[in-house]
């Protein structure tokens, strides 16, 4: 009997495995499916954001050579050599204003006769252009794009042409649009993300290791093509496998590479749009989903097992009852802990997700708020001009409508100071430190909570200093500090009576001393040891991540600074920034007599 029941065992052992084995199996490649599915659907949602940010950027600059062509003095450049200088100064203007790279004017036989830079070292004024692509399609059709290396600078851009005509004389208006700022959001991101020419020829990437790689072999015709239009000059294609056959990226429905690949053609340009994502999430989680599968069988198969064992043994061994009862409620304890421990993973894991998600929404809304300030700041220039030009021709016996056009000057002008001062808080700030007086960059802060200020009804007190507080730090990076202590400082006396915030910016022995003080609630004795901790917050709006004062300690940290709160007399809080000062002595001699 014993035999038996130890065979019987054997073979349960096996099927348990094999059982186990099979549930594993099943659940990894349903999670797999799943996981690939949704990785497919991230990576093409994100392409079409990308595609639609890259098509838009380009949209900006497409009728700049028509509205550029329509200028007499380009017109009389085509017609008179002497006409060349005064061509080439208001294309300097348009770039200035347009934010384009360079705008330039190409002869009938492709000689560049203007150009917005023609006063640099690298002036594209004289150089022969007609072997471009551009210009060949503009001369014959009327327009013409084409990206390419610029042969003159070697720097890369999107070449926009566009066919002008004075009188029976031709010509090329060309404006050159650069494209890296793109990857360099990429990068920043941390974006695999790829854009490659109609050919398959990524020219601009998230990843270094991607650029100026063929998606796909290129033939013989394509290379010889390329090298005679000079697209990509002095960059051997060849020199790398196609990134798409590498071996880098995988593609198949069970290919575990160490990326999956989306890929889109673009419909106005035809170039391709790659995106692509680490599969290691999602095999992780297939292969959780396939342990949790096999733990599962394990554990029916086992729990059916040991049922049927006890009523066999109950028979032989009536006296081991109570030691199998004790040993099934044990696992029974076990795997109820274990449950309880993954609903609270379950749990954190949802909270994590939840801050990673805002936090996502707010660098999104930053990027947004850069992107419009840009947006903005060229219909202002256009505004100020124009009535700039209706000023000169008032008559002198208007008394009336002079004054009323200067006041809506001042307003543009103040508009443009706000976006100004957003467009350089929005920047990203290299490492290296520098001298900074505080006092501008005290302004310059105020300035930017002024929107904020106005909403809550307070206008913040500035106490400057007697003499220049001169520091070694990074001017928007130390912007940023006092715009976070102004913004907690403004959410403190909201919806108070009387709401008061003094900054004073003070020189203790060689400390440079900034306190901002409002008069709000003030916060409770037992958080203020708390609150530069990240995420750690007295909010309960769900509107902060609790990061501010954290990420302000931290920069402070690295320019040899402290952060100190405290209560405020009369109530409400006050922040203490405490920097060392630059000696006097060490400054430039003609900062040091400013």
């Amino acid at each position: 009997m014993a035999q038996r029941i130890r065979a019987l065992s054997g073979r349960r052992s096996w099927l348990l495995l094999i059982a186990a084995c099979a549930a594993a199996a099943v659940a990894f490649v349903l999670a797999w499916s799943l996981a690939l599915s949704g990785l497919q659907a991230r990576l093409d949602q994100q392409l079409v954001l990308t595609g639609r940010a890259v098509e838009t950027e380009i949209s900006r600059f497409r009728s700049l050579p028509d509205v550029a062509g329509e200028d007499a003095r380009i017109a009389a450049a085509l017609t008179d050599p002497s006409a060349h200088e005064a061509a080439s100064r208001y294309l300097k203007r348009v770039v200035d204003h347009s934010g384009a790279s360079e705008l330039y004017l190409l002869d009938a036989t492709g000689v560049t006769i203007a150009a917005s830079n023609w006063a640099t070292l690298g002036s594209f004024v004289g150089q022969d252009y007609g072997f471009r692509p551009y210009f060949r399609d503009a001369m014959a059709t009327g327009r013409g794009q084409f990206y390419a290396i610029g042969v003159t600078t070697g720097l890369p851009g999107y070449f926009l042409a566009t066919r002008i005509s004075a009188g029976r004389v031709d010509g090329v208006m060309v404006v050159k649009v650069d494209l890296r700022p793109l990857q360099d959001t990429w990068r920043e991101a941390g974006l695999a993300m790829a854009l490659a020419d109609a050919d398959g020829v990524v020219f601009l990437s998230g990843r270094p290791d991607w650029s100026y790689r063929a998606l796909r072999p290129l033939s013989a015709d394509t290379l010889a093509r390329l090298a005679q239009q000079r697209t990509y000059d002095g960059i051997d294609l060849t020199r790398t496998a196609p990134l798409l056959a590498s071996g880098e990226l995988a593609a198949s429905a069970f290919a575990f590479g160490p990326l999956h690949p989306r890929l889109i053609v673009l419909d106005q340009s035809g170039w391709h749009l790659l995106a692509a994502a680490p599969t290691a999430p999602a095999l992780a989680s297939a292969t959780g989903w396939a342990m949790g599968a096999a733990l599962v069988a394990l554990v029916l198969m086992a729990s059916a097992m040991v049922l049927h064992q006890r009523r066999q043994l109950t028979t032989l061994r009536l006296r081991q009852n109570e030691v199998l009862e004790a040993r099934v409620t044990e696992r029974t304890a076990a795997l109820a802990r274990e449950i309880d421990a993954r609903r609270q993973a379950e749990i954190d894991l949802r909270a994590a997700q939840q801050g990673l998600i805002h936090s996502e929404k707010m660098a999104a809304l930053g990027r947004m708020s850069t992107a419009i300030v840009h947006e903005i700041s060229q219909p202002l220039a256009a505004m100020e001009a124009t009535l700039a030009a209706a000023e000169l021709t008032l008559p002198k016996t208007d008394t009336t409508t002079a004054p009323r056009l200067d006041t809506v000057r001042g307003l543009i002008r103040r508009m443009q100071r706000t976006t100004k001062h957003l467009k350089s808080f929005g920047r990203k700030e290299p490492g290296d430190r520098v001298l900074v007086d505080l006092t501008p960059v005290i302004i310059s802060a105020l300035e930017l909570v002024t929107p904020r200020a106005r909403a809550v009804g307070v206008t913040p007190i500035f106490v400057p200093p007697p003499l220049p507080l001169t520091i070694m730090a990074g001017p928007v990076r130390m912007e940023q500090v006092l715009v976070n202590l102004l913004l907690n400082a403004l959410d403190a006396v909201e919806n108070r009576p009387n709401p008061q915030i003094t900054l004073r910016a003070t020189q203790m022995s060689r400390m440079a001393c900034l306190t901002v003080t409002d008069n709000g609630s003030g916060i409770a004795s037992e958080d203020l040891s708390r609150v530069t901790e990240p995420f750690f917050t007295t909010k309960s709006t769900g509107e902060s991540l609790g990061l501010g004062l954290s990420i302000s300690r931290t920069i402070l940290g690295e320019f040899g600074g402290e952060l100190a709160l405290a209560a405020a007399p009369g109530g409400g809080t006050e922040v203490r920034v405490s920097l060392p000062l630059v000696a006097r002595a060490n400054l430039p001699a003609q900062q040091a007599a400013e």
